[in-house]
């Protein structure tokens, strides 16, 4: 198992990184995400996830955990294979892909190209459960550490679901969204919240 490899970039095109480690150059599959985080560096360390079928082996790379796990969540769903789980994280952070799958907002999914609406609704649907049971960890543009909070299943929990993904504590989501109509839809309860919630920082 290649957990990680680590050297200098020497070659990139799309979708994929070669990086040169002790002699040898690993071309890893990548994000576009990826590709712009190691543009100009000259040495480089992604993590590794090897995806072994009948006609092909090949090693796909990240430069950060959060993607990696975003990665390997995507493949695990029904009708997902690695192109298009790139294409996604390419389209999309870790965190907005989090955030699409905890408020099932299939139309995030559905704007990627050769993702079309019963795929979309598959990831949210398959996903959905097993990032509340996992609490898997996103990163934000300041890098600080989020997590996906556990889903009860109604408007209120995945609106603080959705608010935890963005930074903000439980208590501090809970409280917001404890102020508004129970009968809002989540996009709505998630919107005034976080007018709510900028007034009181």
């Amino acid at each position: 198992m290649i957990y990680s490899v680590r050297g200098k970039v020497i070659h990139t095109d799309s979708f994929t990184a070669v990086v040169e480690c002790g002699g040898v150059g690993y071309a890893c599959r990548t994000t576009l995400n990826t590709l712009q985080a190691i543009a100009g560096k000259e040495d480089v360390m992604l993590l590794t996830h090897l995806n072994v079928r009948e006609d092909a082996v090949e090693l796909f790379g990240f430069a950060t955990g959060e993607e990696l796990e975003a990665f390997k969540m995507l493949i695990s769903v029904s009708g997902i294979g690695p192109k298009a789980a790139l294409s996604i994280l390419s389209a999309m952070t870790p965190s907005a892909f989090a955030l699409a799958v905890a408020t099932g907002d299939t139309k995030a999914f559905t704007n990627v190209k050769g993702i079309g609406a019963k795929t979309a609704q598959r990831i949210s649907l398959e996903l959905k459960d097993k990032i509340a049971k996992d609490t898997i960890s996103v990163r934000g543009g300041g890098g600080a550490s989020l997590n996906v909070a556990p889903i009860a299943g109604n408007n209120a929990s995945e609106a603080i679901c959705a608010l935890s993904v963005l930074g903000y504590s439980q208590g501090e989501a809970a409280s917001a969204v404890g102020k508004l109509d129970p009968s809002l839809s989540v996009e709505e309860m998630i919107k005034q919240s976080l007018k709510i919630l900028s007034g009181m920082r």
